[in-house]
């Protein structure tokens, strides 16, 4: 079975839903990764940089070791979480019947294909790990409600539930699931049936696919 990689957002930091969705995914059956957020050390990255004066390049590559940041206060909060830094570190966790948790400063570190902008945010590189991965199934958690009349991409992009890099990150072979705390009653029973908590989202309106 192929993995699920599943976005925690870094919204969620300090939230009783972090700790929530930390448990229902450490105790899942199905092969997952588990990628962070950079949460508030993303926000202290941004807080920064007009006082500091980096470049946006320079900021990138800090809110991505935010992630990692993020991502140890994560594997912290169970035993069955391992950090991962590569595909083979996942891979171990996998084999021994652990979830890794995505590091994703070492991986990312000079990728051509990873633009580095505040464009790119952890969303988008969650999709980019899932490529890698040959990952069918991609879910982000959000601390926001998610209105499921809006389950369209475009629509989360104008809405910036996600960021507007993420539909060229996005494999066509993944598809795109979004959860927010609303999911979470129901994500247990989900997840132990194999599927995946949230809402699929549509990758075009209908009237498009129609030609109308």
């Amino acid at each position: 079975m192929k993995p699920l990689v599943v976005k925690l957002g870094g919204s969620t930091a300090g939230s009783n839903e972090m700790q929530q969705w930390i448990d229902l995914l450490a105790e899942a059956s199905l092969p997952l990764v588990l990628v962070p957020g950079g949460g508030p050390f993303a926000d202290h990255v941004r807080a920064m940089q007009k006082p500091l004066g980096y470049s946006d390049e320079a900021a990138h590559d800090m809110a991505i070791l935010a992630m990692d940041q993020f991502g140890l206060v994560v594997a912290e909060r169970s035993e069955r979480l391992r950090p991962s830094m590569t595909i083979r570190d996942m891979e171990q966790a996998w084999n021994a019947g652990l979830v890794p948790v995505w590091l994703p400063s070492t991986m990312t570190r000079g990728a051509p294909d990873i633009l580095r902008s505040w464009r790119v945010t952890s969303d988008s590189l969650a999709a980019w790990l899932a490529a890698r991965l040959g990952a069918e199934r991609l879910l982000l958690i959000k601390q926001a409600a998610i209105d499921p009349d809006e389950m369209v991409l475009d629509t989360l992009v104008a809405r910036q539930v996600i960021d507007d890099y993420l539909p060229r990150a996005l494999s066509r072979e993944t598809e795109l699931y979004v959860a927010g705390p609303e999911s979470l009653e129901s994500a247990r029973d989900v997840l132990a049936a194999s599927d995946i908590p949230g809402r699929l989202v549509v990758r075009k309106a209908l009237e498009e696919v129609h030609g109308s």
